[in-house]
């Protein structure tokens, strides 16, 4: 492989990275506040919304396409030459898998089938609050979770990036 083919697949690995690293940040900034003041049958509806929309070409794109991306950059840096820069690929490639892909998958998105399953529409106020106790708290700690190792994620491709020849 060539210089120039690694350099392209390193940013295109680097942008992929950074597109998931920024939306849950941004979530965690932005929308996460903005759903916890309102009322729980807002909050659970608005939740069911989102969760619902997430699920579309583009999320998937950069969520499933850093997946891949990044052991691919990984393996072909490390074919290249190790370096710092490779090591720092590595570390961005687990803490990916484990830190937000992992948690999304074995934790938020269980509890986002299972808030979906629920009939918020006949519903009252008391198995509202229940359904919001079962998910809100738990859901932003996966959240914050993953939005951590996302951003980590991030600077490893980065540090990949300055350390890369």
């Amino acid at each position: 492989m060539g210089l120039i083919f690694l350099q392209i697949l390193l940013g295109i690995t680097a942008v992929s990275t950074a597109l998931i690293g920024g939306l849950f940040y941004a979530y965690s900034c932005s929308v996460n506040p903005g759903l916890g003041r309102l009322p729980d049958s807002g909050y659970l509806q608005a939740m069911q919304s989102i969760n619902r929309a997430i699920l579309n070409p583009v999320f998937f794109a950069s969520f499933l396409g850093s997946l891949v991306l990044l052991p691919v950059c990984t393996w072909a840096y490390f074919s290249y030459e190790v370096s710092p820069g490779s090591w720092c690929l590595l570390g961005a490639t687990v803490v990916y898998f484990a830190g937000v892909f992992g948690v999304t998958m074995g934790g938020n998105v269980p509890l986002n089938n299972a808030l979906d399953k629920a009939d918020l529409t006949v519903a009252g106020n008391a198995e509202l609050a229940r359904h919001r106790a079962a998910f809100e708290q738990r859901w932003n700690r996966l959240h914050t979770v993953r939005t951590v190792a996302a951003v980590v994620a991030v600077g490893l491709v980065v540090a990949g990036c300055i350390g890369l020849k």
